[in-house]
């Protein structure tokens, strides 16, 4: 009994320590720690779009190269006015946040978007 009993230890805490690896894993993109520190700036027309949890994707053209912005949740979306029908293919945004670590990955968590010179801050509170 005393092998089985060490058994179900082992086997729970290999359980536990897997979980809380790909809970890290998940988490490390979701974050802001992929993304530079440095504040960034791109306009581009709008190609792609969704919308949903864990957060919103759009994919932008920018002269010719497609870059994927990931903009905020559902809510955070909803709280500043920002939707789908504003952001449908073929319109222009500018974006300010922060790009990709990764060099040569077109990718940008946006702070604040830029819709026809009206401003929709997703980040309010976030100190630049």
């Amino acid at each position: 009994m005393m092998v089985l009993h060490n058994f179900k230890h082992w086997t729970a805490l290999l359980t536990l320590a897997t979980g809380l690896l790909y809970a890290q894993l998940g988490f490390s993109h979701h974050g802001w720690g992929w993304a530079s520190s440095e504040e960034f700036e791109i306009t581009g027309v709008v190609t792609e779009l969704r919308l949903g949890n864990p957060h919103g994707e759009l994919t932008l053209d920018v002269n010719g190269e497609a870059w994927v912005i990931e903009v905020g949740q559902p809510w955070r979306n909803e709280r500043v006015g920002l939707t789908a029908d504003m952001l449908a293919a073929g319109t222009e945004i500018t974006v300010h946040g922060h790009r990709s670590n990764q060099e040569g990955e077109r990718l940008v968590k946006a702070e604040r978007v830029v819709i026809s010179g009206k401003d929709y801050n997703l980040y309010p509170n976030r100190p630049s």
